[in-house]
């Protein structure tokens, strides 16, 4: 790709001044990166502004220039990487395509420009979305004979992978946190030691960014709002036609989430199809591919596969926001044979990041986040809340060839980002969910005058009335926290549970720690990572499978000392959440989504 625009690559050296707290709403040390914005509890993802850009361990990188901020943890460097001159006499282009990159490069320039000049909503811009841990880190090869405190439980013997966000190159212009490039993290143990690896997953769309040496792929939540993002789309589309970029195999980042399913490691977000991920003898990460199930799936699959503990079927999910039908269901046997889709109809292509299983049934939200790709036209963003839509859940039999069984129970003011689990109770015809419900819908994706909310709900649906009910399940306003991210013991996904897992947001959007809930009582019980530590979502890992207690078993979770600037992984009792052991991981884990545990048996029987 011709760099004949620099100002396409210039990342803009942030402006600080300080605010009251209230201009990020949540913490008292906030520093804001906007000027002359009146106070407001803002609901956008937030962290401190400074940015650690990390010296990738790659021929694309140069010596990093420094940006020097105040703050009191360690000054942070921020590289740029190196950029690849397309129209030098090495270049495959021919002159057609040399003089077109140089005539589209310089495009982007001015439109970058014109960007830069106003103000970036906070979730768009970089210098807000990936500061402080949540900025990105290199890879990491494996480490072995990591530092422990404690002592590890014998049950803990495999692999525990957690996806990310964590962008290569820095952001030219508008970023959210979801749009960062895939990276998963990986914590093995054996015999009582641990390793740790940290890789990319190797996306089409990473592979042709480090050869052309700068992003150039469109960012779904951060560039593609108003004018300017469809400007980039015909950008992007224009390349294509010119042979510059190839999009014909996905433009996914496979950030969010993990699924180990049929002797394979899936890395998935639900714009594409899922990554296979392999965990090497040694425990280090390597990307095997765009996997479509043996040309099976032709379709992108959302980021929450839910996997039967009972059958080993994985049922699945997927969403389209231009064109129909905008949301089908499938599901695959536990040899991997898919189904065939099944259309789900909807009026409006729908947000759809998770969804739930039963013993018998899917469970399929269709709630008030839509995409409207004509408020882009009209200077908006395309993910918009439709106040006036009405939520509802589907019920459709697990086994069903058509969508002409599906039942809709209106659940009316809900929007749950996920759902933690989900089962039938027979003798009142009710359908139970267990999700948090997130207020106001958008939040995370546009800014909003509003405190975030995130309240862990059940949902019931009457089969037989098509009524339903929502309720808190902590009933006591003193113990009322943002509980999300998290799990139940997925040895009952699908059965009636009594516990659930879930992440304590806050002060929003960190994580102090975790909350166990009995889903029955309402009873809590909170487990905080540490003074100035914050982590992520808490894995539960069951100690035996065949344990009478539903409780049996460890968390582990990520958590990062934001005083010390180092990180590390606890394991924590389930039953009586007490810090079993802490291995010292050698390098910084940024804040992330989703992850599962992979067996020391599954390993070894890996496609």
């Amino acid at each position: 790709m011709a760099t004949s625009s620099p100002a396409t690559n210039t990342w803009i050296k942030p402006k600080i001044s300080m605010p009251s707290s209230r201009e990020f709403g949540h913490s008292s040390n906030s520093i804001s990166l906007l000027k002359n914005k009146p106070n407001k509890i803002t609901c956008s993802l937030q962290a401190p502004p400074i940015l650690h850009f990390p010296k990738q361990q790659s021929s694309n990188y140069q010596t990093p220039k420094t940006n020097t901020i105040p703050t009191s943890k360690p000054t942070t460097k921020i590289s740029h990487p190196k950029q690849e001159n397309k129209s030098s006499s090495s270049s495959p282009w021919n002159l057609v395509q040399k003089a077109a990159a140089m005539a589209l490069d310089a495009v982007e320039s001015v439109l970058t420009k014109h960007e830069l000049e106003h103000p970036l909503p906070k979730t768009a811009d970089p210098r807000v979305q990936i500061s402080g841990n949540f900025a990105p880190v290199p890879e990491n090869p494996v480490t072995q004979s990591l530092p422990v405190t404690g002592k590890i439980p014998k049950c803990v013997n495999g692999v525990y992978v957690r996806n990310g966000a964590n962008p290569l190159f820095e952001p030219t212009a508008g970023h959210h946190f979801f749009d960062g490039d895939g990276m998963v993290h990986a914590v093995e143990f054996k015999n009582g030691s641990a390793s740790y690896a940290c890789r990319f997953t190797e996306t089409e769309r990473l592979v042709q960014e480090k050869a052309l040496g700068r992003p150039v792929f469109p960012k779904a939540i951060g560039e593609l709002h108003g004018h300017s993002g469809i400007a980039r789309l015909m950008l992007f589309y224009a390349r294509g036609v010119f042979g510059l970029v190839d999009h014909s195999n996905g433009t996914g980042v496979a950030n969010a989430g993990l699924v180990y399913f049929n002797n394979r490691l899936l890395a998935m977000s639900e714009d594409d199809l899922p990554y296979h991920v392999r965990v090497t003898a040694n425990g280090d990460l390597e990307t095997d591919g765009r996997f479509d199930f043996d040309g099976q799936l032709k379709s992108t699959m959302i980021a929450h596969p839910k996997l039967d503990p009972v059958s080993g079927e994985l049922f699945a999910l997927s969403y389209d926001v231009i064109q129909k039908p905008y949301l089908k269901y499938f599901r695959f046997s536990k040899n991997g044979e898919k189904s065939n889709d099944v259309e789900i109809p909807v009026e409006d292509p729908t947000m759809m990041h998770d969804f739930a299983i039963t013993e018998k049934f899917v469970v399929i939200p269709d709630q008030q986040v839509v995409f409207k790709m004509s408020e882009m036209i009209r200077g908006g963003s395309p993910v918009v809340y439709d106040k006036n839509k009405v939520s509802r859940f589907g019920i459709l039999d697990k086994y069903a060839k058509d969508g002409s069984g599906l039942k809709w129970v209106e659940v009316p003011d809900c929007f749950c980002f996920h759902l933690w689990n989900a089962w039938e109770e027979p003798e009142t015809d009710e359908i139970v969910v267990i999700g948090s419900c997130m207020t106001p819908p958008d939040s995370i994706f546009n800014e909003c005058d509003e405190g975030l909310e995130s309240v862990l709900s059940e949902i019931r649906l009457n089969l037989k009335t098509g009524k339903s009910t929502r309720k808190a399940i902590i009933q006591n306003e003193e113990e009322q926290v943002n509980l999300e991210a998290g799990m139940v013991n997925r040895n009952k996904l699908g059965r009636k549970t009594q516990y659930a897992y879930l992440a304590i947001a806050e002060p929003w959007p960190k994580v102090s720690g975790f909350a166990k809930v009995d889903l029955f009582t309402g009873e809590i019980n909170k487990f905080f990572y540490g003074d100035n530590k914050y982590g992520g979502e808490p894995l539960f890992l069951p100690r035996d499978p065949n344990s009478k207690d539903e409780d049996d078993g460890y968390i582990l979770a990520f958590v990062h000392d934001e005083k010390e600037w180092k990180s590390e992984l606890q394991i924590v009792n389930a039953m009586t959440l007490k810090l079993e052991a802490t291995v010292k991981l050698p390098s910084r884990v940024p804040y992330g989504f989703h992850g599962t545990f992979i067996n020391a048996k599954d390993l070894a029987n890996q496609a």
